[in-house]
This record gives structure tokens, C-alpha cells and sequence, in this order.
């Protein structure tokens, strides 16, 4: 199975991602599948320039290198406003006026019909008449694919079924980047990805993602939604943890190759002090054994 990994370049990479990104090497390796690294950089006021090669050389310290070289998306941009534009033809969006503060309110609401965080279509039948208005406003629409609110479920192939609400999502910002749930979809329908392995709080994210795949027609990706590393306190780890990065493990006197040992135990593919290379896991995954519940590492570790 073709996998791949894409990180956003704003800093390193921490435990978590590294962990998740060994999975993702070792079940594309482990079925003669080829493995992708593709940054995702279409916010530019979040990019750090050096993190494209301090998160490669992460990789590559590891042992997961890549086939091909590194994707960008900013590289694509012009496919995905060709998709956009395919859309726009074919009636498969609509403008949305909506500040995402008026989102949140109108889903929030009391005794309102809408579930909290579903886009309840206040834009999508706007007159020609009440558009122009909005636009006189000088507000800057954003671009909506219709879905109506339907339900779409998948299977998991670590987590299980899942079923998610589609809403009316949006495909282009304001101003008009693409967003996050077009252009993902875009990138693995194009690289000819057959599985996505990445941590289990883009779950929710999904059904939407299979939305944009069911709108062009073209069969999607399976899932593997890995859970997260945690700290001891039970909360997603980040960098105010303490030694989550490489170089924060290099200064503990912890090698790569070690740091690679620890990732690969939390996954019940080696002992504690086993040494071991990403190429000896291969043999050893089994992605029916994954764990199913986060690692929580202890302060102590850190």
C-alpha cells in the first residue's frame, strides 16, 4: 500500500509525529508499497522555512526515507484551483458570506437545530439580489461544497467504523487559498495514495475528505487513525512537555537510534534496550497489533 507523511513545516517534529510517521513507513514498506513526504505549507504566516529540512533530516535520522522528492503543496496550487474551478461549473459550491464568528453563533445557539460545529447552509440559497448586497459589503466570500448535511461512514483499519456529518464545508477561504479538506484529497487521490496514516484527532475529519472524493468521483484512500502520544497528565504532547524533539533527546544523552528503540517498544515491536534499524521493524509490523489506546509517556521520561 502507497503511504505517506505530511507534516506541516512550523517547527520539529515532536515524539508523537515521529511515531506516527514510522507507522506509516513501516505498513507501506511492509506491503512493497511506496512511502511519500509532503509538507503542507499553504498557511504561509504559520511556515518556518528551515523546518522543510530539519523535519526531513528528522526522517531521515530515523531511517524512513522517502520515495521521490519531498511534495509542496504551495507547488500545486494551481491544481487545486483547476478543481475549484471544476466545481464553480458545475454548481458543486456556492459562495459563503459568513464570518466564522456567525458560524459559531448559529450553531451554538440554544435550542438551536444545528449540531455545534455544523455549517447550518445560511448562504446557500441566497437570491442573485441578496448576494450582491453581501458583496457591496466588501466582505470577501468563501467557497462552500454542498453536501447538505449528509452522513457518511468508513472503516477504520485501527479505530473501527466511524460515521460523521457532512456540512456544506468549505473548499475556498476568503482569500482565496484552498482549504485544508479540498487539497489533502486532492494530493492522495494524485499520488496514487491507497492508505492514510495519521493521528486518531483527524478522525472527524474524514467524512468530509470522502466527501470531496465521492464529488470527483474517484475512489479514496483506506484509513489508519493512530492514537495519540500523550504526556503523563493524559494531555496531547507538545513541546512545553520538555525533551519531545531529536535534538531536545540529543541533549538527554538519547541517540536516534534509541529514540527509534523507544518509538518502536511503545508499538510492541522491540524490547525496552533492543537495538534496532526502521529496516528490522519491517518484518516485525503487524498492523492488527497496533495499540489501540495513546501512549502516555511519564514526566520522568522527559
Amino acid at each position: 500500500m502507497n503511504g505517506r507523511f505530511a507534516p506541516s513545516p512550523t517547527g520539529r517534529l515532536h515524539l508523537g509525529n515521529l511515531r506516527t510517521a514510522l507507522i506509516g513507513w513501516l505498513w507501506a514498506r511492509s506491503t512493497g508499497g511506496s512511502f511519500l513526504l509532503r509538507f503542507e505549507d499553504l498557511d504561509p504566516a504559520a511556515i518556518r522555512q528551515e523546518h522543510y529540512q530539519t523535519q526531513a533530516d528528522d526522517l531521515i535520522a530515523l531511517g524512513l526515507e522517502w520515495d521521490h522528492n519531498p511534495i509542496r503543496q504551495t507547488d500545486r496550487i494551481e491544481i487545486y484551483r483547476d478543481v475549484i474551478r471544476q466545481f464553480v461549473a458545475s454548481d458543486a459550491v456556492y459562495p459563503c458570506y459568513c464570518s466564522r464568528r456567525e458560524v459559531r453563533e448559529a450553531t451554538q445557539a440554544p435550542n438551536g437545530p444545528w449540531s455545534h460545529g455544523i455549517y447550518p447552509g445560511t448562504c446557500r440559497s441566497l437570491s442573485a439580489g441578496q448576494r450582491q448586497a453581501k458583496e457591496a459589503s466588501g466582505r470577501q466570500p468563501a467557497l462552500r461544497l454542498r453536501a447538505e448535511s449528509i452522513s457518511l461512514g468508513f472503516n477504520d483499519l485501527v479505530s473501527g467504523h466511524h460515521t460523521g456529518i457532512v456540512d456544506d464545508f468549505v473548499v475556498q477561504r476568503g482569500d482565496g487559498t484552498p482549504a485544508y479538506n479540498l487539497v489533502v484529497m486532492i494530493d492522495d487521490l494524485n499520488d496514487g495514495i491507497d492508505l492514510v496514516v495519521r493521528a486518531d484527532d483527524l478522525v472527524d475529519s474524514t467524512p468530509r475528505q470522502l466527501f470531496v472524493a465521492r464529488t470527483l468521483r474517484r475512489p479514496p484512500p483506506e484509513y489508519g487513525h493512530v492514537p495519540l502520544v500523550l504526556n503523563e497528565a493524559g494531555d496531547r504532547l507538545a513541546k512545553r512537555d520538555g525533551a519531545v524533539t531529536l535534538p531536545d533527546r540529543a541533549d538527554l544523552g538519547q541517540s536516534s537510534a534509541e529514540v527509534l528503540t523507544m518509538l518502536a517498544a511503545s508499538l510492541g515491536l522491540a524490547e525496552p534496550d533492543e537495538p534496532v534499524t526502521a529496516q528490522s521493524l519491517v518484518p516485525r509490523f503487524n498492523p492488527g497489533a497496533l495499540p489501540t489506546t495513546p501512549w502516555r509517556i511519564p514526566a520522568n521520561a522527559l
